[in-house]
């Protein structure tokens, strides 16, 4: 019974080795922003120019990180923004952007609240 024991001991004690480390680590999912812009006709624009900046208390717009987050729509009207570097994981929420989109002297804005490790979408007219 002893000896029954004592395996029992060094199994348990080699499964919480094994697993304990894989349960407390794993990797974070992207967090992506998709800004969609469109016209009076509903179309979608190419060569937008696109912002993104910060609002309220969340990482301020002065803050060099922000500076990646301009950038023009594609051929299908979207531009599409990488948050990994800003977002921690385990943080609760990311941010809350301001969305600027101009092209051809048409502006359009709006506002874009950023979830953590989905893809987090927003349509602006211009």
């Amino acid at each position: 019974m002893k000896n029954t024991m004592r395996k029992f001991g060094l199994v348990a004690f080699a499964a919480a080795f094994v697993l304990l480390p894989s349960m407390g680590c794993r990797k974070k999912k992207d967090t992506i922003v998709n800004i969609y812009v469109r016209n009076a006709s509903n179309a979608y624009v190419e060569g937008a120019y696109v912002v993104l900046s910060a609002q309220g208390s969340l990482p301020n717009t002065l803050d060099p990180q922000w500076e990646n987050f301009k950038t023009y729509t594609n051929s299908a009207g979207v531009a599409t923004f990488n948050f990994n570097e800003i977002y921690e994981l385990g943080q609760a929420g990311v941010a809350v952007a301001n969305i600027e989109a101009s092209k051809a002297g048409n502006t359009g804005n709006g506002v874009i609240k950023v979830e953590q490790e989905t893809t987090s979408e927003e349509t602006v007219y211009i």
